[in-house]
């Protein structure tokens, strides 16, 4: 009859039976035989189930210019509402669209501009305050908070659509860029989370991110050319088209909710402490101060993306869409649908939108220049020569300059090639900045774009407002 050995050193002090069922390997007096180590040598990483990462980051891109989208787009909306009044016609909805926009009012005509200025302030000045709160606010907070209270916001533009304004439309001129102002603002800090966020996964969700903003373009469009389809009134349009964004903000808010719980997700998110290099594992052994962050040198590194992301959209918002949605067709006037009617709605806003979603898609398959940032730059300098180009399109009213492009082709193909240029641009620049940064600084370096982005929509916006005044 034989005995287990009890081979632990005298000295060893006393085990509880609970730490002898703890041991991975447990010793018997026939040594040949042992229960062996089941954990695993390494962690698998976990994988993106059903590319949901991947959809919901598509779901959020179109999150973050979705506001602004159906702001711009539902320009037969505004159009109604800062029309001309007619006497004993107060309220009514029987306008043709011909009469909304004949004899056009200095509202309807200045309205897009002011849109755009209210739109660009707040969000280029929040998008500089995310870029320090990303250190200071919890990614989660900022990111619930912010959609909520857009949800919110926008509920109350869809309430107005009801309301008859007619007798006081600067007053409901005034609440409106308010409402846009502060949505503008929250957009803000949910993009520039949002930035911060993908900036830690692989190109390719920054690309399914920055598709999705394209893409909100295209669904707002399609939206406005649906209604205009069915010749809803401009105030059932607008009721329809803005009970739509509530829908699809909603459905964005719920997918970030479920997205956070992902494994996937977590595992990103938890990835940069890892990679820091004072982080330690063993906090009782060795106390260490997390890495003071140091603005100037991740600005000094993403400098050349970061001035290819301002001038991007500094040259764009100049005349898109404050230009652009004043250009007519050679052919408006004769009793044509496309000319009268959609013109406007398919080349302005539709095909801007698709040539913006396919320059973002080309950037992710042909990631170039990738080691000459200053080559980018001089590009998205290059692009300065479609301002006096537009300029010089069928803009309506016109006080001073010639109008030299009156062909429909050439405004289409001029329109395609902007388009083209700026979502590839845009998404060159997005996603090659965090990699010029240490691992820690990509987030800060993520949302440091997108101030630059603010800063070029802003100065931009403010142009346009000068430029529609030269025409």
């Amino acid at each position: 009859m034989s005995y287990p050995i009890n081979r632990k050193p005298l000295l060893s002090g006393v085990t509880s039976d609970s730490e002898f069922d703890e041991d991975n390997e447990t010793e018997i007096d026939d040594s040949s035989v042992s229960v062996p180590d089941r954990k695993p040598f390494f962690k698998p990483q976990p994988v993106d189930r059903y590319n949901l990462a991947y959809i919901v980051f598509y779901l959020l891109g179109i999150n973050t210019l979705i506001p602004w989208s159906f702001f711009i787009t539902a320009d037969d909306y505004w159009m109604y509402k800062f029309r001309q009044i007619h006497p004993n016609n107060s309220g009514s909805n029987n306008y043709t669209h011909t009469e909304i926009l004949e004899n056009k009012t200095d509202l309807q005509v200045s309205f897009t501009s002011y849109l755009n200025v209210s739109s660009a302030l707040p969000n280029m000045l929040f998008l500089i305050i995310n870029t320090f709160l990303s250190k200071r606010l919890s990614q989660k907070f900022r990111m619930i908070s912010s959609q909520l209270l857009i949800f919110i916001m926008f509920i109350v533009t869809t309430v107005f659509v009801k309301i008859n304004t007619d007798e006081w439309q600067n007053t409901f001129l005034i609440i409106t860029l308010t409402t846009v102002a502060f949505v503008n603002a929250l957009s803000a800090v949910f993009g520039g989370t949002l930035m911060g966020i993908v900036g830690r996964f692989s190109p390719k969700y920054i690309t399914a991110m920055s598709g999705g903003q394209a893409l909100g373009g295209i669904f707002t469009a399609l939206t406005e050319i649906c209604s205009l389809w069915i010749g809803a009134s401009p105030v059932v349009s607008g009721l329809v088209y803005f009970i739509i964004g509530d829908v699809v903000l909603l459905f964005s808010f719920i997918a970030y909710i479920i997205l956070e719980e992902e494994e996937f997700f977590k595992h990103h998110m938890l990835l940069k402490q890892q990679e820091e290099p004072n982080f330690s594992v063993n906090a009782e052994v060795s106390f260490v101060d997390e890495p003071r962050i140091s603005y100037r040198r991740i600005l000094k590194r993403i400098l050349p993306y970061g001035l290819t992301m301002f001038l991007v959209f500094f040259v764009t918002m100049a005349v898109y869409p404050a230009v652009t949605v004043l250009v007519e067709s050679q052919g408006k006037g004769q009793g044509y649908a496309w000319n009268d009617i959609y013109f406007v709605p398919v080349v302005t806003y539709l095909t801007f939108s698709c040539g913006d979603y396919i320059g973002r898609l080309l950037s992710g398959i042909l990631l170039w220049p990738k080691k000459k940032p200053w080559v980018v730059v001089i590009l998205s300098l290059l692009r300065v020569l479609f301002i006096p180009a537009f300029m010089l399109c069928n803009a309506q009213p016109r006080h001073y300059l010639p109008v030299y492009v009156n062909s429909d082709i050439c405004y289409i193909l001029l329109t395609i090639l902007f388009a083209t240029g700026n979502g590839y641009l845009c998404n060159i620049a997005f996603i090659l900045a965090p990699t010029v940064v240490e691992p820690q600084d990509k987030e800060v370096a993520s949302t440091m774009m997108g101030a630059f982005l603010g800063l070029g929509i802003t100065t931009g916006s403010a142009l346009s407002l000068v430029l529609i005044k030269c025409l």
